[in-house]
């Protein structure tokens, strides 16, 4: 009998919110293509319904649901219907973001900085609280946060961003410690610049554009399909070994 690869996800059932579109579409469609079950969760309908064809395209069980992370009440159903319907969950990407364009502290209003956090950190907590027993009565799993940039780097634009951003670094550590002992991997990818629906809005400010390209020794903009790969490998047991850590998938944006 032939043994599977390294990275074979074939029996794995993965969650992926924000997975209709952007790099959520891209994480969840390469896992897809390595073989795992997948299940959509976005507040997009219609785009939750593109992302279930082109998955059920590659021949692996898939789901999509309606799910509002800022809905704490929403989210135990959610993930009790992933088990149900796929048999278990093995794999969690929390993706699923916002952002507010705010200019700043002195302009950002209360409720828009409330709905970033809640969308970008906490339904994170909530989600991995949820889903860790699962992949402990299964031996094992893994939970990728999706990060960014701005993890590392300071926005006088977009504060409650990277606030939540930067807060992802660290709670990707505290919960790959705890759950180190339960064989539960937890990671986080930090994308650069990547062309999507959040980012487009870069095109239209030319001394912002121009200064991402300079800065970025690939000399362009990535491809959510290019987030796949390391999603991929931190999916797969290529990867047991590694936990707590954060990747740059940046086109080296961070080296400069």
């Amino acid at each position: 009998m032939k043994t599977p690869g390294l990275f074979d996800l074939t029996g794995r059932v993965a969650v992926v919110t924000g997975g209709n579109g952007g790099i959520g579409r891209g994480i969840a469609l390469g896992l897809a293509q390595a073989g795992a079950a997948v299940a959509v969760l976005g507040r997009n309908d219609e785009k939750n319904q593109r992302v279930l064809s082109e998955l059920k395209s590659i021949g692996v069980p898939s789901i999509a649901m309606k799910v509002d992370l800022t809905d704490r009440a929403a989210l135990e159903p959610a993930l009790n219907k992933v088990v149900s319907e796929l048999g278990g969950i093995d794999i969690l990407v929390n993706n699923a973001g916002n952002v507010s364009l705010s200019g700043g502290v002195l302009n950002e209003k209360p409720e828009d900085w409330d709905n970033v956090i809640e969308t970008q950190l906490n339904a994170v907590f909530l989600l991995s609280k949820l889903a860790a027993p699962f992949m402990i009565s299964r031996k094992g799993g893994k939970i990728i946060n999706i990060g960014s940039m701005y993890s590392f780097f300071g926005s006088a634009l977009i504060p409650s961003y990277s606030a939540a951003k930067g807060a992802i670094i660290q709670l990707t550590k505290s919960m790959a410690i705890e759950l180190a002992p339960h064989n539960i991997q937890v990671n986080a990818i930090a994308p650069g610049w990547i062309e999507t629906e959040m980012t487009a809005p870069v095109h239209s400010m030319p001394l912002l554009y121009d200064e991402i390209i300079l800065r970025t020794p690939a000399g362009r903009m990535g491809e959510p399909e290019e987030i796949a790969g390391t999603a991929v490998y931190l999916a797969s047991r290529a990867s047991d070994f590694v936990t707590g850590d954060t990747i740059r998938v940046d086109g080296g944006f961070a080296i400069r």
